[in-house]
């Protein structure tokens, strides 16, 4: 079962947190530079698209999303308007893109794995997935627990079974088909990630579509009109560095269309606190 805390007992957990866990400051990065080992512009259909990365601070539980990511995006659209090298790019339509984590953190659907204490099932089931070098997945007792939570223990021992029956036949990704729930965007805590995500497993965000609406509601009655003008919608995606999946969106283009545009993970899979990006389409 899972125990989350709220008011004092949220705060003096993350308190707690940050003095038991290093938590280093991001890498420096310029406004509008891409992260360390990132392209800033990639082809999509025939296009070029510059994704740029906006630096942050950390997002917390009871954080106003909207709100928030709108600041960060006036001072980003201020820094594209002004450089020569991107004249002209908010002539044609462009995107907010989002990392769902943040909106999971804020919703609290964030949990510190110390708030979550897994079943003996949660255990057994977690030994048998397979753990990558891009995250945990449900490779975790708390991930898995959480995973259970969300679906219900009947469901994820189907899930389990179908996917022993998938490998068999030389086809992946079974147990998520049959798990639903968007159990797949059910992440746990990496020592590579910035703080919460260290020590932290995490629900997918509810609602994504609205609170993509709401981000460029927010977003476009912050900007001079004639920026706020082409902004195209918002994107709210769970990428990392084995894929990418758009939970929620309000724009104008196909899910695919934004998976590709973010196949390399311009996020970056570490500490680089980047989790907005904005997308402006280049000149020919």
């Amino acid at each position: 079962m899972t125990n989350s805390t709220t008011g004092t007992d949220a705060t003096s957990g993350a308190d707690r947190a940050r003095s038991a866990v290093p938590h280093d400051p991001p890498p420096a990065k310029e406004p509008l530079a891409p992260n360390d080992g990132k392209s800033l512009v990639v082809e999509v259909e025939g296009m070029r698209w510059a994704r740029i990365p906006l630096q942050t601070e950390l997002f917390a539980r009871g954080d106003d999303v909207p709100t928030r990511v709108t600041a960060y995006v006036r001072d980003a659209a201020r820094h594209v308007a002004e450089s020569p090298h991107f004249s002209g790019v908010f002539e044609g339509p462009w995107y907010v893109v989002v990392s769902e984590k943040i909106v999971a953190i804020s919703q609290g659907r964030s949990y510190f794995t110390w708030e979550i204490d897994p079943g003996p099932a949660a255990r057994v089931l977690s030994r048998l997935v397979q753990r990558t070098p891009h995250g945990i997945g449900l490779g975790s007792p708390w991930t898995m627990q959480l995973a259970i939570n969300e679906a219900g223990l009947p469901r994820i021992l189907a899930a389990a079974a179908a996917s022993v029956v998938g490998k068999a036949v030389r086809q992946r990704g079974w147990f998520y088909v049959v798990a639903g729930h968007r159990v797949n965007a059910i992440d746990g805590p990496t020592s590579y990630s910035a703080f919460p995500s260290n020590v932290s497993a995490k629900l997918p965000p509810k609602d994504p579509g609205k609170v993509a609406t709401a981000i460029t509601d927010a977003v476009t009655a912050q900007l001079p009109e004639d920026i706020a003008g082409t902004l195209a919608g918002t994107v709210v995606i769970d990428s990392n560095d084995l894929g990418r999946d758009v939970l929620g969106h309000d724009t104008d283009r196909r899910p695919g269309f934004f998976c590709e545009l973010f196949r390399d993970n311009p996020f970056g899979q570490g500490r680089q606190q980047t989790p907005i990006a904005i997308c402006v389409r280049m000149p020919d």
